[in-house]
């Protein structure tokens, strides 16, 4: 499967990591755009370079750059069938809502859009304005499936890691891909 997956400059750059190692287990053609800003977000929030963490996939992703306008993610004849942009900024999210297509990013999910393919948007800000709730209403009308990285609790996790892997697993499911990622809610116990 083609999967295209955006990162920008948004906090949360270790929940796009996750999902792409995930992703490459399988045979999944992977295609990552990353912005300016998400680089710097990683080097703050996971104290690595991109590079370096790209060097980890080597040959199991396709990587772009934000202002390649001419990648072919931005032609829906490329055939990406499911998108998802982790985090997704309230910048880019207003983009994708009024069809503005300044870089890749934006260009990919307007993109799926108009070929009627699968988007995620996980939304990282909070709390959420009038105008953040708008877009994201605008967009979920049309199909765009909205999913902020919300962790639950139910599952105990005892690190960062579960916490990542309960809102991975829950983007993996809106994906339809098989995952073991946490434990799944079957009732309280207690009962």
């Amino acid at each position: 499967m083609k999967i295209a997956c955006g990162i920008t400059g948004a906090s949360g750059a270790l929940y796009a990591v996750r999902l792409i190692e995930f992703l490459t287990r399988d045979e999944n053609e992977v295609y990552v755009v990353i912005s300016k800003w998400a680089k710097e977000i990683i080097k703050l929030e996971m104290n690595k370079e991109w590079e370096e963490i790209t060097s980890g996939f080597k040959g199991k992703i396709y990587n772009f750059e934000d202002d390649d306008l001419f990648s072919p993610l931005s032609s829906g004849s490329f055939g990406v069938e499911k998108t998802v942009i982790m985090p997704c900024s309230m910048k880019t999210l207003s983009a994708i809502a009024h069809g503005f297509s300044q870089n890749l990013i934006e260009r990919m999910a307007d993109v799926s859009i108009k070929e009627n393919k699968m988007l995620i948007l996980c939304p990282r800000e909070m709390p959420f304005s009038p105008i953040h709730l708008e877009n994201m209403l605008k967009l979920s009308k049309i199909g765009v499936k909205i999913a902020p990285p919300i962790p639950a609790f139910y599952h105990h996790p005892e690190n960062i890691e579960d916490i990542t892997d309960f809102v991975v697993g829950k983007i993996l499911d809106i994906l339809k891909i098989e995952h073991n990622l946490f434990r799944r809610w079957h009732g309280n116990p207690a009962l």
